[in-house]
């Protein structure tokens, strides 16, 4: 394989922060928080969540199979990126662009509400489709909207998924199988996850608080983020990659951060950098008290240098299988608008009240920018199963 510069030309973007890439990046720099309570997922226990407030836009006629919210907010950030994504389908062959997507909760719930229906005396709803919660029904159906007919699949490892879909796709281009690849990740709020988390008390009793001493849990969130990635130089680049897997349990992470660790560094040897030319880190920090301590553990052996980081969660909720390619796409607003060499970064969220236990990191305060240049910007996910991904975006 012939190791090239990828890169990421264009940006579509939805999630608790805002409609639109440039919506969320104002809200973001300004740390608003919109989780709201979620009470019709959770009846039992209203919980904070993230939740997309667009009026989604409705799929073709032809394409009503792959109804579903996963795959309407899809349809919604295709349109984000409309423009460039029209320009590459008239200069590429169909068959050299691909799709690759990250998602652990499509059609979920649209199956839990077609089986309430079922078990309270009804039948299926008309509309209802089980292959709405198929894995690939996402990368099916924009395979189909667009015509293309590349190599088209999804990959699930739970909040891993989006940062390994980018990878995967890089692979694809650099291994000459496709010239340009629509990729990125999408997850939608659903009962079985919120549940979920609530049954394995991991979800925050107010408003996730990641590297506090006081944190305890997550809130969930949902949305989606597509970027489109080709060779064709543009403002960020794709630079490198690493991922792991430690298999130290199925929800626990490794405690010392052994496999955190090793994506990183993976992640800078791909690049061909050192520790000290990373400028930011997005943290994985969901504000839970296992993965921010051995998170901050691994951070701060592998940089010493007390690079800039912060964890977005807070501001759009944990966004699960989604949120490798939204806090990369966080990262990729924050090299575009750079001004005067600076780029102003996510604050970090929290109380203040620093947990002992976790090494000193350079947390983010509201108003911080950076100044380098080439600029270099790491981001980390961490799954269940010890499923560990961290890549690195940069720009001149």
């Amino acid at each position: 394989m012939i190791k090239q510069t990828i890169y990421l030309n264009a940006l579509g973007m939805l999630n608790a922060l805002g409609n639109h890439p440039d919506e969320i990046w104002a809200h973001c720099l300004r740390g608003e928080n919109r989780l709201e309570p979620e009470a019709r997922l959770c009846p039992s226990k209203a919980q904070l969540a993230g939740r997309v407030t667009a009026e989604l836009p409705e799929l073709p006629m032809a394409l009503k199979r792959y109804a579903g919210r996963n795959n309407r907010m899809l349809l919604a950030a295709l349109e984000h990126i409309q423009m460039p994504l029209d320009a590459l389908r008239a200069k590429t062959d169909p068959e050299r662009i691909g799709i690759v997507l990250g998602s652990s909760t499509g059609g979920i719930q649209e199956s839990t509400d077609a089986l309430a229906c079922k078990m309270g005396g009804q039948k299926f709803p008309a509309d209802f489709d089980l292959r709405q919660q198929e894995l690939g029904s996402s990368a099916s159906f924009v395979s189909a909207l667009l015509g293309l007919k590349g190599p088209a699949y999804t990959i699930s490892t739970a909040c891993s998924s989006g940062s390994k879909a980018m990878l995967a796709a890089r692979r694809l281009i650099q291994a000459d199988h496709c010239d340009a690849a629509i990729v990125g990740a999408c997850d939608s709020l659903c009962q079985i996850t919120l549940q979920g988390f609530s049954s394995l008390e991991a979800i925050s009793d107010g408003r996730t608080n990641p590297m506090s001493i006081h944190r305890d849990g997550i809130n969930v969130g949902e949305g989606v983020a597509l970027f489109l990635m080709s060779r064709e130089p543009a403002e960020v680049a794709l630079l490198g990659g690493g991922e792991c897997s430690d298999a130290y349990h199925i929800s626990s992470p490794q405690p010392e951060g052994l496999g955190a660790e090793s994506a990183m560094r993976l992640a800078l040897d791909d690049a061909g950098l050192q520790a000290q030319d990373i400028d930011y880190i997005n943290l994985h920090g969901t504000g839970t008290p296992h993965n921010d301590r051995m998170e901050s553990k691994a951070i701060a052996r592998v940089f010493p240098n007390k690079p800039f980081c912060s964890s977005t969660k807070p501001m759009t909720g944990h966004t699960l299988g989604a949120a490798g390619a939204i806090e990369a796409g966080l990262c990729w607003l924050s090299l575009t608008t750079r001004k005067n060499g600076l780029a102003d970064l996510p604050p970090h969220l929290w109380d203040g009240q620093a947990d002992p236990e976790c090494p000193n990191i350079a947390l983010v305060e509201h108003g911080t920018s950076v100044a380098a240049s080439p600029m270099r910007m790491l981001s980390n996910s961490f799954a269940f199963g010890g499923s560990n991904c961290a890549i690195i975006l940069g720009g001149d």
